[in-house]
């Protein structure tokens, strides 16, 4: 099967497994996506989703936001992990949406990436998530999926993300990230799946004996 071949399998199976893709985080507005993305970084979304109920019910605005005590914020978010630097980055963010952008999440890439803690990753997530721009974030599952599957050679999560979005159309990137991640959840797991052991995994490479060994991200 050639690489356009698994391609257009993955992308039609994937559809038929999921044909909705609820965001994962929870939120009620671009800023809560926002947050909600910067604490999911070395974090699950299970966890975050546990945690934002609480640090959004003291402020779910950027206003709000920048005259919670960082300290508080730290307490708050503790779970996730990594809480003195994340905590950090969410009050000042505030200060700069309240200073420089109206108190609203910027919608380009330029401006969200200039944001403390923003990434490209995170940005990608806000810009897909949050408004609809065509985007594709490239996490842990979607890394690891797209070398099992033979879509990129994996040699970074900027590579793998250039590959992704030149074999797949423009206008599936945003629910496909998303089910990327949902199978890489459910079926083609970190460690209950080694390149041999899915539906996927088995279609695209039936002769594939041994485990494959993906790169991590």
């Amino acid at each position: 099967m050639l690489k356009k071949e698994r391609a257009k399998f993955i992308l039609n199976r994937l559809n038929e497994i999921y044909p909705n893709t609820p965001i994962p985080l929870n939120h009620s507005n671009k800023f809560e996506l926002l947050i909600a993305v910067l604490l999911s970084a070395q974090c699950t979304d299970e966890r975050v989703n546990k945690v934002t109920p609480h640090l959004f019910k003291l402020g779910n605005t950027p206003e709000q936001m920048m005259n919670i005590p960082i300290s508080k914020i730290q307490s708050i978010i503790k779970p996730c992990g990594l809480s003195n630097t994340k905590a950090k980055n969410i009050s000042q963010l505030s200060k700069i949406l309240v200073k420089n952008y109206d108190s609203n999440v910027p919608s380009n890439f330029g401006s969200l990436e200039k944001l403390p803690g923003v990434g490209h990753k995170t940005a990608s997530v806000v810009m897909s998530q949050g408004f609809g721009h065509p985007a594709f974030p490239v996490d842990t599952h979607i890394h690891r999926l797209a070398q099992r599957w033979g879509l990129t050679n994996g040699k970074n999560v900027v590579q793998t993300e250039y590959d992704l979005k030149r074999l797949f159309p423009k206008e599936k990137w945003n629910q496909l990230h998303l089910q990327f991640i949902y199978y890489g959840r459910s079926y083609c797991t970190a460690r209950g799946c080694d390149g041999t052991e899915c539906e996927i995994c088995k279609t695209c490479y039936p002769l594939r004996k041994k485990a494959f060994v993906a790169k991590k991200a």
